[in-house]
């Protein structure tokens, strides 16, 4: 484990704990199966990234109440409920290393679990009272779905322009992300240059996060990022490496690329020649330094908030989305 990332879990602890917490007792599934499938995805590995968040942005803007670990879960169930429907979508086979929910219990309880996780996140919502809040987690979901049905259109084309990807990543991951640091600064109630601040870390963030998540499609293996490698290709989803490359290779090399993307079940000796044409047309570099850029962004963006250990968080967080193995 890298030492920021051990030093971000060092300050967290507690939160995490409490996080865990409320996520336990704001299930309130009525069937068994609907318990074991929400938890096989809730409490398979993840890094609460999205509730935590929640959580800093509410204390770097002066609130501290227990009532905040309740409202962060909105995130991470919206986030679940998104996992299962994706990976179906995406006829995935694993996702954290484990095999995916419809795989176990069949898709049309990995759909209705993942409709019951997103009512859960719409009724705790509604329990802040706040109509902004509502409105933004409605907007949220509408944009998500949006974004995986954008997503879903271009599946396979190898004209998507690099204007296309941005929206669809802003949609589909940056906005829940933007939406928890937004939330934390509501009900905290900030001011508005406060909550516009940590709108704008919170968006850059995202976009930055899922960049590097598609970079480790391309620079992990396996073992390490718990889904199949090349599985964003294997699905037809051109990301921001190819389209670069794409766009930058001699027609001799485009041509070997799309036959190599064209066959999905392509060989390991294949996805490797792939790779490397990524590095020579400078697709990995450019995408590596896209993201770089959102991180700064990010942290230009709280720079109003004074030297306080939350800002230091927030920081570290953003410096660990550009540097995680996984």
């Amino acid at each position: 484990m890298s030492d920021l990332k051990q030093k971000i879990l060092t300050m967290v602890k507690d939160d995490l704990a409490e996080i865990e917490t409320a996520l336990t007792q704001n299930l309130n599934p009525y069937l068994d199966l609907v318990s074991q499938t929400a938890k096989h995805i809730l409490f398979s590995g993840g890094k609460r990234l999205r509730p935590l968040l929640m959580v800093i942005s509410a204390k770097i803007c002066g609130y501290h109440e227990p009532a905040a670990k309740t409202f962060s879960i909105i995130f991470e169930y919206l986030h679940a409920a998104t996992l299962l429907h994706d990976d179906l979508v995406d006829e995935a086979t694993l996702r954290r290393g484990k095999p995916v929910a419809h795989s176990i219990w069949g898709n049309s309880t990995a759909v209705l679990v993942g409709d019951f996780l997103l009512a859960r996140s719409l009724i705790i919502a509604a329990e802040t009272e706040n109509p902004k809040v509502i409105k933004i987690i409605a907007k949220i979901t509408e944009n998500m779905s949006q974004g995986e049905i954008h997503q879903l259109l271009n599946k396979g084309d190898f004209n998507l322009s690099e204007s296309e990807y941005m929206e669809i990543i802003r949609r589909k991951t940056a906005v829940l992300i933007q939406g928890a640091c937004r939330v934390g600064a509501i009900i905290a109630k900030a001011d508005e240059e406060r909550e516009i601040a940590l709108s704008r870390y919170g968006l850059n963030l995202g976009i930055a996060f899922q960049m590097v998540d598609d970079l480790l499609d391309y620079t992990s293996d396996t073992s390490v990022i718990g889904k199949t490698i090349g599985a964003d290709l294997r699905e037809g989803k051109l990301t921001l490496p190819v389209i670069y490359s794409l766009k930058a290779a001699s027609t001799k090399d485009r041509t070997q690329m799309e036959n190599i993307i064209k066959s999905k079940n392509f060989s390991v000796h294949g996805f490797e020649k792939l790779i490397g044409l990524l590095k020579k047309y400078k697709g990995i570099a450019y995408t590596q330094q896209f993201a770089e850029a959102h991180i700064r962004q990010a942290k230009e963006a709280i720079s109003l908030f004074g030297p306080t250990e939350h800002r230091q968080l927030l920081e570290n967080i953003a410096d660990y989305a550009i540097t995680r193995k996984l």
